[in-house]
């Protein structure tokens, strides 16, 4: 297991079965000969990421590429070490501000996840992506925007002591993000998405999606899976015929959600083709400078028992 490591230093994160890890760019080892990127199907990719990232959620996908092995020692849960998916944002302007030029969802979509296990090489990240950006742009992709969350994840975990005692301790999920990866890929720094305020749930470290909650005011398509992951976090089942609104109000109560003020998420671009394709390809927003750990995270301190 990679040793742990400040999200300021040069180091990219990894993902297990829910949990983060730190590859440091020094340590090397990456051998490209070992490994290949082809697109996978939406029913493999998401069982990847639903295993492996810690939101355990899948965007609305379009296209997914695997990175796979044949490197035996790397392959104790298959050969299949890395995901990238990109995927239909809620709302079309996600894409537009950015490539206005371009068609959203045929010609322009969202990195929505992009995840590799423990056990990956150090610098395979930027690799994996080139891989990706090739086979996207051939694809007819000729813009992709993405976003890194600054916010701090941490949630409540409850155990007992050797002496029996119940105690409770804070994990950190992920300690947020600036994009690194992003960066050393050469993407374009677009500064912040909006500014907004976000339902967190601290003992799980959770953002509850806006929309997510909409649909269970509305009852729309994916109300129930809304409803039981409500409940998998500690709300009691909604009884039948309760009001839907009503309910979400108590739920949203009974476990824990807070309102915190979000600074907006760091917004990311590449344009993808040819290097005379990218070179003509209009990016509307200003660019901006890199973002760093040091000042640009937005830390969560838990209060032991939170």
């Amino acid at each position: 297991m990679p040793r742990p490591a400040s999200p300021a230093s040069t180091a990219c994160q990894r993902w297990t079965l829910g949990r983060h890890s730190w590859r440091h760019a020094s340590e090397g080892g990456f051998d490209r000969r070992r490994f290949t990127v082809a697109a996978i199907p939406e029913a493999v990719a998401r069982a990847f990421v639903c295993r492996h990232h810690y939101s355990a959620s899948y965007p609305a996908a379009r296209l997914a590429w695997g990175l796979f092995t044949d490197d035996e020692a790397l392959v104790d849960d298959g050969p299949l070490v890395g995901v990238a998916v990109l995927s239909v944002p809620m709302r079309a302007s996600v894409l537009t501000n950015v490539f206005p030029e371009l068609e959203p969802f045929t010609e322009s979509l969202e990195l929505g996840r992009f995840v590799l296990t423990d056990d990956v090489p150090a610098n395979a990240e930027s690799w994996f992506l080139a891989q990706v950006w090739r086979q996207a742009a051939a694809a007819g992709l000729r813009g992709v925007v993405t976003f890194a969350d600054p916010l701090q994840r941490q949630r409540t975990i409850a155990e007992v002591d050797e002496a029996g005692q119940p105690v409770t301790r804070i994990e950190t999920i992920t300690p947020g993000h600036v994009g690194v990866i992003y960066q050393a890929t050469n993407a374009v720094s677009l500064g912040r998405s909006t500014a907004r305020t976000i339902n967190y749930v601290p003992s799980a470290g959770l953002v509850l999606p806006e929309r997510t909650l909409s649909k269970i005011r509305t009852g729309e398509q994916g109300c129930e899976a809304a409803e039981r992951h409500l409940v998998t976090l500690g709300a009691r089942a909604r009884r039948a015929h309760e009001d839907a609104r009503s309910w979400l109000r108590t739920a949203l109560e009974e476990i824990g959600t807070q309102k915190i003020r979000h600074p907006g998420n760091h917004r990311y671009a590449w344009a993808l083709g040819t290097a005379r394709q990218r070179r003509r390809q209009l990016i509307a927003l200003e660019q901006t400078p890199y973002p760093k750990a040091a000042r640009d995270l937005l830390v969560q301190r838990l209060p032991i028992g939170a």
